[in-house]
């Protein structure tokens, strides 16, 4: 810990280490009650409130440099002690929640943010010339359709059936992998029971109350499962999947729906959805992976 002795001179002044580490500092005074000056040495406010005595000593918590600079002011003509140095503050940064944020991933945002303080008109012009520089990056132009994506329903059954796609474009190799997450997540939710219309207790519940849930209605429910699901295919513009979602749950299929809307609007566009069917469109059955138009992806 560091001692720190104050005396009514304010010339003396010192800081004196201690050996051995602690998580107080020692705040020693000495005076005697009819020569306080107040320039001397200034405290924190609450210090005012304790009854002064020849000798004082007080055990503060410890700060680190962040969360506490201290202030002394030194009356006219007076110097700072040079053995105050070792305890200088003068390249802290003061700050509630420690140690300063580590910005190395993008140090002209550090550069930024700094300037605020100093220059905050200029840092205001630096932050919009990043934006322009970097609006390509920002703001992307959405690469799927306009068109809303159609879903038809052509004697669909929960237990078994082809789900089918038919694209505006033959998907590229990100398409196929956000389309494979997707469905991959749609059947891991179902397969965990997420997709229960029997209970919606919250989404059921009055916009105007205070949201609760009942744990024991919960688990008194017929519980739901997707049951199984196949590789997804596809041939040039085309795709298709087979599932055995078993339980008869359309909040399944509306949230795939869902999915599939934003993806066809804002990635790859998709120019309709067809459940159930044995044939699609000029679908050829018996193609492997060796043939260029055919690929197969596990969901």
């Amino acid at each position: 810990m560091k001692r720190l002795n104050c005396w009514t001179d304010p010339t003396h002044f010192t800081t004196s280490p201690s050996s051995s580490p602690a998580f107080t500092t020692s705040l020693s005074l000495s005076f005697s009650p009819d020569s306080i000056k107040p320039k001397s040495c200034f405290l924190p406010l609450f210090l005012s409130s304790i009854p002064i005595s020849p000798k004082l000593s007080l055990y503060l918590p410890k700060a680190k440099p962040d969360d506490y600079t201290p202030v002394i002011e030194y009356g006219e003509g007076e110097e700072e002690d040079d053995d105050y140095e070792d305890y200088s503050f003068e390249n802290s940064r003061v700050g509630r929640h420690g140690e300063e944020k580590d910005y190395d991933r993008d140090p002209e945002i550090k550069e930024i943010l700094t300037g605020f303080i100093d220059d905050p008109e200029n840092s205001k012009k630096q932050l919009e010339e990043r934006i322009k520089n970097k609006r390509n990056k920002i703001l992307q132009t959405k690469a799927g359709s306009a068109v809303p994506m159609k879903v038809i329903f052509n004697k669909f059954g929960f237990s078994n059936s082809y789900i089918w796609f038919e694209f505006h474009r033959p998907p590229l190799n990100n398409d196929v992998t956000l389309l494979c997450d997707a469905i991959r997540a749609w059947h891991i939710i179902g397969r965990l029971g997420g997709c229960n219309s029997m209970n919606m207790q919250l989404s059921q519940s009055a916009s105007d109350r205070r949201l609760s849930y009942d744990a024991t209605q919960g688990a008194n429910v017929t519980p739901t499962t997707f049951y199984n699901i196949g590789d997804l295919e596809i041939q040039h513009n085309l795709a298709r999947i087979w599932v055995d979602i078993g339980t008869s749950e359309p909040l399944l299929l509306d949230m795939l729906i869902n999915a599939l809307s934003h993806i066809s609007s804002d990635y790859v566009g998709i120019k309709q959805v067809v459940f159930g069917g044995s044939e699609f469109e000029d679908w050829k059955e018996g193609m492997t992976s060796d043939e260029a138009e055919y690929s197969m992806h596990k969901i």
